[in-house]
């Protein structure tokens, strides 16, 4: 298998972007990601599209042709496809892509992921999230995604002693990162009193404790290792790649306070590189709700179960701790545009470890390490990245 380097980064804005189309959010997205590339349209070997939403909200199939055509690419007849995934598509068009330059079936492919999402009725945008989870055995007996997330955060709460303040540090926390994110749906700070005194959702998940769906787009150019030492440029690498599946209903899981296919995509993953978690340096992760940022440093191996809370609470998850998590924002305060999002994740990793992420820097930072969910888990994505100088 090649090595596989992200040559471009490009991102919109997130949030409530209703002057602009679906077209022409992943096309701004892709041409800066090409732009910054320094690629051309003939470069392009294939492209994938990500996207959860559009065919049900929009009526819009075929993302990938959409996007290759509105870049004016679909007389070089390059591959497009579209990835579905539920929440973890845009991290899946991103490994499919990285496989694609890994195995030698292309040298050059872009990765791109979009999602269109508030200019329909909220009742359609829930139903649409939930269609992540078990829409037979949940979905239809009232289970939206945050009583599903309610469900995993009691019995956290009973199992370890997690409590309501340890939660809303973790929104705090992140809406703190976000402030520095000129990308971010919501880039100002909060505090504990009003992520407590939110209106309810599904207790114990209050408004300030989930991530709001929003629109955007984002974009990354890989290539392999020949093709980046003719391009030049900061050196990111993509050392592993990793998914793995878990039951897509709660009920029939072994336990619902772990996020067992995260914690093997993380094996898988860690053991693709020389590296454990005490060498990740950041780490952007799924924080679509509060108590999921904390079960995921649980079960990808960052901390021991029931401890993740205590190390939010004292700073640890923060930059100076141990290992600044989601320094973006994550999903709760730069948005969570669906099938844009694991590319996002990447993106902020990859501009972390060029140096070029502004006032919310990571220092030293060389290791970074994305986590995309579908749903409650059904689905976990993972991918290492890593720097080390000019090519």
């Amino acid at each position: 298998m090649r090595d596989v380097f992200i040559v471009g980064v490009g991102m919109t804005e997130f949030g409530e972007l209703w002057e602009k189309a679906l077209r022409e959010l992943i096309t701004e997205a892709g041409l800066e990601a090409v732009q910054d590339a320094g690629v051309r349209g003939p470069d392009i070997d294939a492209m994938y599209v990500a996207s959860a939403s559009a065919g049900r909200l929009l009526g819009q199939q075929q993302l990938g042709v959409l996007a290759l055509d509105e870049a004016g690419l679909a007389g070089h007849h390059v591959p497009a496809t579209r990835i579905e995934a539920g929440d973890a598509s845009g991290a899946a068009a991103l490994r499919s892509a990285a496989l694609a330059v890994a195995s030698g079936a292309h040298d050059v492919v872009v990765a791109g992921g979009v999602e269109k999402m508030t200019d329909v009725l909220e009742d359609d945008a829930t139903r649409a999230l939930a269609s992540s989870a078990d829409m037979e055995w949940e979905g239809f007996f009232g289970a939206t995604l945050p009583a599903l997330y309610a469900m995993m955060a009691r019995s956290h709460a009973a199992e370890h002693g997690t409590t309501r303040d340890q939660l809303a540090h973790v929104a705090v926390k992140n809406h703190e990162h976000g402030a520095d994110n000129p990308d971010a749906a919501f880039p100002f700070t909060t505090s504990l009193e009003s992520v407590k005194g939110s209106p309810p959702v599904s207790d114990p998940i209050r408004m300030f404790d989930c991530a709001s769906p929003v629109d955007g787009a984002a974009a990354l150019v890989l290539a392999d290792r020949d093709t980046a030492e003719q391009l030049g440029g900061p050196r990111v690498q993509i050392t592993a790649t990793a998914q793995a599946s878990d039951a897509l209903a709660l009920h029939r899981r072994d336990a619902i306070t772990e996020l067992a296919s995260s914690q093997a995509a993380a094996e898988e993953a860690f053991a693709e590189t020389d590296h454990g978690p005490e060498d990740v340096d950041l780490a952007e992760l799924h924080d679509v709700y509060t108590i999921a940022e904390l079960i995921s440093l649980e079960s990808l191996g960052f901390y021991e179960p029931g401890m993740a809370a205590t190390a939010t609470v004292k700073g640890r998850t923060t930059h100076g701790g141990d290992l600044v998590v989601n320094p973006s924002g994550g999903l709760k305060a730069r948005g969570h545009a669906l099938g844009a999002t694991g590319l996002a994740q990447a993106a902020e990793v990859a501009a972390q470890i060029r140096r070029d992420a502004g006032e919310r820097q990571v220092e030293d930072a060389q290791v970074g390490l994305t986590q995309a969910v579908a749903g409650t888990g059904g689905t976990s994505i993972v991918h290492v990245l890593e720097g080390g100088g000019e090519l």
